[in-house]
């Protein structure tokens, strides 16, 4: 059994889908792993130390996939590189389907077996492959330290002989797991920091870490959670009642971080051109939805934008890949997690069990077709 590492050639990926830690530990389920060379400079890890752990690298992306039987990637591969590639071999990545009908065709006319790993359920069995959890939490953490750094103020209280430094206030938008670690590392870096989300169960997670919950509390409210534990689409009452309490409260706050995103869906805007007038001068704006709409009017795409009042808007579309070595050992161990249930340990190969919940959860295409009942080709 081959399994294949290419090099990531989306614009501003930084990550690396293996490390040298699960390069061993998939040898030691019976796999060859191929790294194409140079696919882990930008994560910091260097071909000598994937050749170290027994990785065999090759020169060339079609090197790299000769033979194989997985190919584990970052982001979704285009069905071109895919060229050569074994018919029913497995492909392993970030695969963002929604929206995505001819690349997911494209997937199914090169024959692959396609996962995707942010389709994996959230259930017990599979926390160890929660790929929107590992990255996620990683996003929410390097939000505050680049909102920090954009700031050009300190965020603890301080006091001095030369007088009193207030505290920063800083409001988190959307409490999944990106908007929890960065409420934690807000905390802990000494803000005053609020948050607000519309699903009722994340006031007691916000209030557990030190800060204060921001929401309107109606029976929408105790309604807006799906049995999943995602955030469902509010009203457009709703939405207006939201905006108009966390408009005032946004007026006074140094630094906003949104990661409000819906799956399938553009993100919701949560922050207006008069929200972001309304702030004051060098305060700062983190937008981690950008690269579904953004939750921010005035976001741009993979830029720091300021505003017409001196408010910095931030929004890169990959910020767990501004943490390349760590998010890559954690997304490399969601991949080997999960892989590990796709070989057969008596006859090391690639043997995925159709009927397990986790293969139907995240198989895309198979055997010349989009097999996954959310992306059939509508007719």
């Amino acid at each position: 059994m081959r399994i294949a590492v290419p090099t990531e050639t989306a614009l501003h990926e930084t990550r690396v889908a293996a490390t040298p830690e699960t390069i061993k530990k998939l040898m030691a389920l019976g796999a060859d792993v191929a790294i194409q060379a140079g696919a882990g400079a930008l994560s910091g890890i260097p071909d000598s130390d994937f050749a170290a752990a027994g990785a065999r690298l090759e020169p060339t992306l079609s090197a790299t996939l000769a033979g194989a039987d997985l190919v584990f990637c970052v982001r979704r591969p285009s069905a071109e590189s895919l060229h050569g590639l074994a018919k029913g071999a497995g492909v392993l990545a970030i695969m963002d389907p929604y929206g995505a009908d001819a690349a997911l065709n494209g997937l199914a006319e090169a024959g692959v077996s396609a996962f995707a790993m942010e389709l994996m359920p959230r259930i017990t069995r599979a926390q160890s492959m929660d790929v929107l959890s590992s990255q996620a939490n990683l996003a929410g953490y390097r939000a505050v330290i680049d909102g920090a750094a954009e700031y050009g103020r300190a965020l603890p209280m301080m006091m001095t002989a030369a007088g009193t430094v207030p505290a920063a206030r800083i409001f988190i938008m959307g409490v999944g797991v990106a908007g929890l670690q960065a409420i934690a590392t807000a905390r802990r870096m000494g803000a005053i920091v609020t948050a607000t989300d519309v699903r009722p169960a994340t006031k007691e997670q916000v209030e557990s870490l030190g800060a204060k919950f921001l929401a309107v509390e109606d029976e929408e409210f105790q309604q807006a959670q799906t049995a999943g534990g995602y955030a469902k689409e509010m009203s457009k009452d709703y939405q207006a009642k939201q905006a108009a309490l966390t408009a005032a409260h946004i007026a006074k706050q140094d630094i906003v971080v949104t990661t409000a995103l819906i799956p399938g869906r553009p993100a919701p805007r949560l922050i207006s051109a008069d929200m972001v007038a309304s702030m004051r001068p060098g305060s700062v704006i983190i937008d981690l939805a950008t690269e579904r709409g953004g939750n921010c009017e005035l976001a741009q795409p993979d830029e720091i934008f300021t505003s017409a009042n001196g408010v910095k808007i931030i929004g890169y579309r990959n910020f767990a890949g501004r943490l390349a070595a760590t998010a890559s050992a954690l997304y490399a161990r969601n991949l080997l997690a999960f892989a590990e249930t796709l070989i057969d340990k008596e006859t090391k190969t690639f043997a995925p069990k159709w009927d397990d919940e986790l293969v139907k959860a995240t198989l895309l295409t198979r055997d010349g077709a989009i097999v996954h009942p959310n992306f059939q080709p509508k007719t």
